[in-house]
């Protein structure tokens, strides 16, 4: 045999070959069928926020909601929020004809015997600022000669100040429709010849704040203690570090808590929490839970599109038909009957069962690493979790205080998205907190139905004797 002659493999080397193609073929395979996966999600089959769909963002023709076969817009019953004429208007103009359209007879207001009206509403004009002059005269004692001034009233402390009102329509503004400081300065200029500096701003809103923590620490006890509260968080920069937004909230209460990491769980909390399955929320004692199903619907979309897995079809259909009897029984002022929860609990536990027999029968993922846990699909996870979780899955027909989503905590935090998009991130750890304050004021007031200009200027001890908590 020559000795340039190449060497040809053994039988077994040639197998061990083959096989390590083969699983390198399978990794690849997995590895494609993720990405391609990750390419199909967007807003509306997973947690991703809108923003994240870009300029390929979706056409939205399908929805989680089922058609209700009625008409869009305001139904039957309906206040509505129609412009009506008033019975004492502020001003009245009178218009009389000149002469008679007939036979041109001259015409005068005396000779009216009815009228039509029209009216117009509009803004004032801008008045300048209205300046009170606080005088503290000293008395002098006829009696022993002694001098005695008068006491200023309280919150009168300099010799020239801004009154509480443009206070409360600055931080109103700022925190309410998160204006940056440089345009609240320019407006409050332009509309009532107010000349503010950033300085001054911060100012009112630190002030503002550290007015009403009180009021806050009293609504943040109410949640804590609600029988029902909504959970969720998001993260946002502060002094150039990712920190994070806690949310809590009932229909008529709203907290806002800043925390340096993420899994810093609420105290103190009893009854139900509902929540998107974030696990440190399970590590909380003494409370039960509910999981937000919107959450599911789009995770089960994602399995229908993308993946093509028919268990989730059937899951869906079967979730938001409870949904819908849950709330024609809420609307009804009852509970779902026994029996009706007792059919929905065994199609869902069948319907859990055919999806995890479906995944036990595919071959498994390969693995990443040589040691951790085994890998499962997307869908696997979500079966795991839904057969887990069954309890908190399902407490909405149990209990008719306990939502089907948590869609009251996502809309709660969607203002502070806004208010990233707009001014991005907090230059001091003071400012963030001042912001969840102030933040979670103006959500209460809104949802109590107060005027939010006065409630930035009443005393915390008055707006919590006319707290609704239920």
């Amino acid at each position: 045999m020559s000795r340039d002659a190449p060497i040809e493999p053994s039988r077994e080397e040639l197998l061990a070959l083959i096989a390590a193609q083969a699983a390198q073929i399978a990794a690849l395979t997995a590895r494609i069928a993720e990405l391609e996966r990750r390419l199909g999600l967007d807003s509306s089959n997973s947690g991703k926020p809108p923003s994240s769909d870009g300029l390929k963002k979706p056409v939205r023709v399908r929805s989680l909601r089922e058609p209700s076969g009625q008409a869009p817009g305001g139904q039957k019953g309906h206040p509505g929020e129609t412009l009506r004429q008033v019975q004492t208007p502020d001003v009245i103009v009178d218009h009389y004809p000149q002469a008679c359209a007939r036979c041109g007879t001259a015409l005068t207001a005396a000779m009216a015997r009815s009228h039509g009206a029209r009216q117009v509403f509009d803004l004032p004009e801008p008045r300048p600022l209205v300046v009170t002059e606080h005088r503290a005269h000293v008395c002098c004692c006829p009696s022993c000669g002694a001098r005695t001034p008068a006491a200023f009233p309280a919150g009168v402390a300099a010799p020239v100040q801004y009154g509480p009102r443009i206070g409360a329509f600055v931080v109103y503004l700022l925190h309410g429709h998160f204006l940056p400081e440089d345009r609240l300065a320019e407006l409050m200029r332009d509309l009532f010849g107010v000349r503010l500096v950033p300085a001054t701003i911060a100012r009112m809103s630190r002030s503002c704040a550290d007015r009403l923590k009180s009021f806050v620490q009293a609504v943040c006890a109410h949640v804590a203690g609600a029988k029902v509260k909504h959970m969720d968080e998001t993260g946002f920069r502060i002094c150039g570090r990712t920190q994070w937004l806690h949310i809590a909230s009932t229909a008529l209460l709203t907290i806002y808590r800043v925390c340096a990491g993420r899994g810093s769980v609420w105290d103190n909390v009893i009854g139900i929490a509902v929540h998107d399955h974030w696990k440190p929320y399970y590590t909380m004692k003494g409370v039960l839970h509910a999981l937000c199903n919107a959450h599911h619907l789009r995770e089960l979309k994602a399995l229908i599109e993308i993946d093509k897995e028919d268990w989730a079809r059937r899951m869906q259909i079967l979730l938001r038909r409870a949904c819908h009897a849950a709330n024609l029984a809420r609307e009804r002022g009852g509970a779902l009957k026994p029996r009706l929860i007792a059919r929905i609990e065994r199609r869902y536990d069948a319907i859990v069962a055919e999806g995890l027999a479906f995944h036990r029968a595919l071959p498994r993922l390969p693995r990443a690493q040589r040691r951790g846990w085994k890998p499962h699909r997307v869908g696997h996870n979500l079966l795991s979790r839904l057969e887990l979780r069954r309890n908190d899955v399902l407490r909405f027909l149990h209990d008719p205080q306990v939502p089907f989503t948590n869609n009251q905590a996502e809309r709660d935090a969607r203002m502070m998205k806004l208010r990233q998009k707009i001014s991005s991130g907090f230059r001091s750890q003071d400012g963030a907190e001042t912001f969840a304050i102030i933040r979670s004021v103006l959500s209460t007031a809104k949802k109590q139905g107060w005027d939010l200009i006065a409630t930035l200027m009443h005393d915390p001890e008055i707006l919590l004797q006319s707290l609704k908590t239920a």
